[in-house]
């Protein structure tokens, strides 16, 4: 199982130190991939910037978008940005995770709608693959560049929860991007298991690819910290909701750290990203100290 971490993204004050001490960090570790989530409101940094800056500033990790809300944005706009980060990147970002998103409030700032937004992203994929392979999106105005490093652009995951999602998903999507706030190996299995059965009902031969995530702390006051990140993540939903979810995310210590790696790897996970609750370097460093020794 291939190891990711995400950068931190929603904690303010950061600057251009934090992420350089980041990014270093994370290259010399023993992680496959980095990742960053896409979020408009609260004190979020932008996604395609800190992947871009990620992209220059690493030479070996893998960079994965995790993940684009992608109708709220123009598919040729994502294009361009996705093969622009791949060739900063000499050819890392080998997949992106698209997703639906439920936040109301960010489609409204960012002036698009969420009704149609599945009908919506179906057709942005496609539009995606065929700025990837140089064809025209508009009649006679010639292909939109640049041309990514591999043939027809990089994988596209999709970050899809429920099973009408997930079979929508499986007629164009590449993989599943699975997610369990606890890295519990009940939800990660039966997730790849809905995808399985709806890449086969689609009429797909191959496999899904299987990346899962949650969300951990090792930082000083690891787990408050990591009640305060999930409760103020989730706060849009309601303060009742929000608690709840807070209070069952756990993963704050070694053992409980290295019982949800067990979890994922035994789910069937080929890719796990993991998303710290802080910006602490000892995110980085504790987390390497277990995987080193797992």
């Amino acid at each position: 199982m291939k190891i990711g971490i995400c950068l931190p993204y929603m904690k303010a004050g950061l600057n251009r130190e934090d992420y350089l001490a980041w990014f270093k960090r994370v290259d010399e570790g023993p992680f496959h991939s980095l990742s960053c989530g896409e979020r408009v409101h609260g004190p979020t940094y932008d996604m395609r910037a800190l992947l871009s800056a990620a992209a220059i500033a690493t030479s070996r990790v893998k960079i994965t978008p995790t993940l684009y809300v992608l109708p709220m944005h123009s598919a040729v706009g994502v294009a361009k940005e996705v093969a622009t980060m791949d060739i900063l990147s000499g050819g890392r970002m080998e997949q992106i995770c698209v997703g639906y998103g439920g936040r109301a409030q960010d489609y409204q700032a960012m002036g698009q709608s969420m009704k149609g937004r599945y009908q919506r992203m179906d057709d942005q994929v496609k539009t995606m693959r065929q700025v990837w392979a140089g064809e025209e999106v508009i009649s006679g105005a010639g292909s939109i560049g640049p041309t990514p490093t591999q043939p027809g652009g990089p994988k596209i995951l999709a970050g899809a929860l429920g099973p009408k999602s997930i079979a929508r998903c499986a007629k164009w999507a590449d993989g599943l991007y699975a997610w369990s706030g606890n890295g519990e190996k009940h939800e990660l299995a039966n997730a790849f298991a809905t995808a399985d059965r709806a890449w086969q009902e689609a009429g797909r031969s191959e496999k899904p690819y299987r990346m899962g995530g949650f969300w951990y702390s090792l930082a000083d006051d690891a787990q408050s910290r990591l009640y305060d990140y999930v409760y103020n993540y989730l706060d849009i939903a309601g303060p009742e909701i929000a608690k709840a979810m807070a209070q069952s995310v756990t993963r704050s210590n070694a053992e409980a750290l290295r019982e949800a790696l067990d979890n994922a790897e035994a789910a069937g996970c080929e890719e796990l990203f993991l998303v710290p609750a802080t910006a602490d370097l000892s995110e980085i460093d504790r987390l390497c100290e277990i995987l080193e020794s797992r």
